[in-house]
């Protein structure tokens, strides 16, 4: 299986987001270079470290900068797997995120490991209701592992 990368977009977006802080850096660097002999390695240093920085931090950061696809909306008619029982709010895992979800209409309970489809948003809760087409799916154990597979992905 091809690992997903970033998005070039997404790496750009970050690069040039990333550059007024470095150009007050080197403002700043300059400015006090004026009152104080700083040597050349200082200044080449606190430049380089200053863009290491940004470099380390990007696999933390990256999914902040992916504006196309984190709209709260993207999650509705996604499908979850219960994690903890609806009765007639518990926990749910989208995409590899447990969220909280409360069954549209009420009624009854659904277990844990079930599927549910999403159908609407509340807050940062998850509005559901259980999905009749299991037939179609593989066997809960497959889902399982999947969605948890994609929690570590980058």
């Amino acid at each position: 299986m091809k690992k997903p990368g970033w998005p070039s977009m997404v790496i750009l977006r970050y690069a040039l987001l990333q550059l007024p802080s470095l150009v007050l850096v080197v403002l700043i660097l300059i400015l006090v270079g004026q009152w104080m002999d700083l040597p050349g390695w200082f200044v080449w240093g606190f430049i380089a470290f200053w863009v290491a920085k940004d470099v380390i931090l990007f696999p933390f950061l990256w999914r902040a900068f992916d504006w196309g696809c984190s709209g709260a909306n993207s999650i509705v008619g996604a499908q979850g797997i219960v994690e903890v029982p609806l009765a007639p709010s518990g926990h749910i895992r989208v995409r590899g995120e447990l969220w909280r979800a409360e069954m549209v209409g009420g009624g009854g309970q659904i277990g844990r490991g079930k599927t549910v489809q999403v159908r609407g948003i509340r807050g940062l809760t998850l509005l559901v209701q259980p999905d009749n087409d299991e037939s179609t799916h593989p066997p809960i154990e497959e889902r399982i592992a999947s969605l948890k597979a994609m929690k570590f992905r980058g």
